[in-house]
């Protein structure tokens, strides 16, 4: 084959690597958050159930499913002070 060939065929196939590994970083990303999500919900289900005892109520949605799930015990307890002391 002809080194022109032969560059070609390689460049082609760099290019594709590219394009299909971009993809499934992109997916790879979504279902990170999508995980990240279903755990906050989760949280916030426990600390609603456990908290039912102490008067406290966080309600169950997208915003506190993201706070609590990226964030985490931080975003979980700065929830918990927001219910207590601002929102009363």
């Amino acid at each position: 084959m002809e080194p022109k060939v032969v560059i070609l065929l390689i460049l082609s196939m760099i290019v594709v690597l590219l394009l299909v590994g971009a993809r499934l970083k992109a997916l790879r990303f979504i279902g990170y958050g999508a995980i990240r999500l279903v755990i906050g919900a989760l949280a916030l289900f426990v600390i609603n159930a456990i908290g039912g005892n102490f008067s406290v109520h966080i309600p169950i949605n997208l915003v506190t499913s993201f706070i609590c799930g990226f964030l985490g015990v931080p975003g979980a307890a700065a929830l918990i002070i927001i219910d207590k002391y601002i929102v009363m």
